[in-house]
């Protein structure tokens, strides 16, 4: 019995522990039994609102920036949110002011 390559890296090295399957690369552990979905991860805001491609949303903290000489303010919106998956963030956005930027969607809300 040859065991299935991991959800999440795609690694080949999954092994059996108990009744969950591990990835030794990513630690992604799941059941045997879950069926794959390929439909893509969902994403929710904040107060747990699901996101989606062309959503505006609404900064909920001030976020410091790298490189800019101003953070970003509580309440500033952003409009045509496009969701992503770098392992890291969830939302690229352009911001007025900022331009191109990538933001968890635990620091935004839905509008």
């Amino acid at each position: 019995m040859s065991l299935p390559k991991c959800p999440k890296c795609g690694s080949e090295y999954v092994y059996e522990d108990g009744n969950m399957l591990v990835c030794p690369e990513c630690f992604y552990e799941w059941a045997e039994t879950e069926e794959e979905s390929s439909d893509e991860a969902v994403v929710k805001d904040a107060n747990g609102n699901i996101l989606q491609n062309g959503d505006n949303v609404t900064i909920i903290k001030d976020l410091k920036v790298k490189g800019a000489s101003s953070d970003l303010k509580r309440g500033t919106k952003v409009k045509n949110i496009r969701l992503i998956d770098d392992g890291i963030h969830n939302i690229d956005c352009k911001i007025d002011g900022f331009g191109a930027m990538k933001l968890k969607s635990e620091f935004v809300k839905k509008i």
